[in-house]
């Protein structure tokens, strides 16, 4: 494993989230890909930010 960045990807709820640079440990052998606590804590709050933005859309439609 070396520290490297990777791509991050989710379709959720109807929408496309793309995180090009990401800090992870990348697998020299097989390409695997592993997001360490702190940066998967930050992806699930970028998340949780966008679908609390798309539930207000939601409501206001």
């Amino acid at each position: 494993m070396e520290k490297s960045v990777a791509p991050f990807h989710i379709d959720l709820k109807g929408y496309h989230l793309t995180l090009n640079t990401v800090p992870a440990r990348v697998c020299r052998q097989c390409g695997e890909t592993y997001f360490e606590e702190h940066e998967v804590n930050s992806i699930q709050d970028i998340i949780q930010a966008l679908e609390d933005r798309t539930d207000k859309m939601i409501a206001v439609a």
